[in-house]
């Protein structure tokens, strides 16, 4: 069994989900198609732990740790497949309490190895993710870093617009509100 795996992520705000839509097209990133998902998190001594139900496809526990900094920040998790996810959500809730519910649709494109995710989150509004993956037995994130750097130039994200919170923490203290159609 391996160690856990690694990436490098960077998350905005997106106050403009059309034009983060064109410059996606316009890099010639790869659509992936469209995801709904309901990540449901626990209270957990260290790190986070969240339950993703994901219209059409299996569930996953993710265990994961990352510091809660604005702008590119390394983290290490874990997925585990899920056969039956209400009975582990049931059991997770009655031993460790749930935090949050965090629901969102997922547009995911693809560019080289670098996952962009633009998402509709409940209760949010628009958020921009940029999530580039470490290789198994990968050790150096550095590598990923102009890359990252690369695309927030050209999604022109300026610094006021990063974002160093999970959505979870969002959703339970309010700040995350990019207007308030949701």
């Amino acid at each position: 069994m391996g160690g856990p795996r690694r990436n490098l992520e960077l998350k905005a705000r997106d106050a403009d989900p059309e034009r983060s839509l064109e410059v996606c097209e316009g890099l010639g990133a790869e659509s992936k198609g469209v995801l709904v998902q309901e990540d449901t998190y626990f209270n957990v001594f260290q790190g986070r732990l969240k339950l993703r139900r994901e219209e059409g496809a299996s569930a996953h526990l993710i265990a994961y740790e990352r510091a809660d900094v604005a702008g590119q920040r390394k983290s290490r998790y874990r997925i585990v497949e899920v056969s039956d996810a209400p009975e582990l959500r049931a059991a997770l809730a009655a031993v460790l309490g749930i935090v949050a519910v965090v629901r969102k649709t997922r547009r995911l494109f693809v560019l080289q190895d670098v996952r962009i995710h633009l998402d509709r989150v409940e209760g949010l509004g628009g958020f921009i993710e940029f999530e580039a993956v470490a290789p198994p037995g990968g050790t150096d994130l550095a590598r990923y870093e102009a890359r990252l750097t690369d695309l927030r130039n050209s999604f022109g994200i300026a610094d006021a617009d990063l974002v160093g919170a999970s959505y979870c923490d969002l959703v339970l203290d309010g700040s995350g509100s990019v207007d308030s159609s949701g």
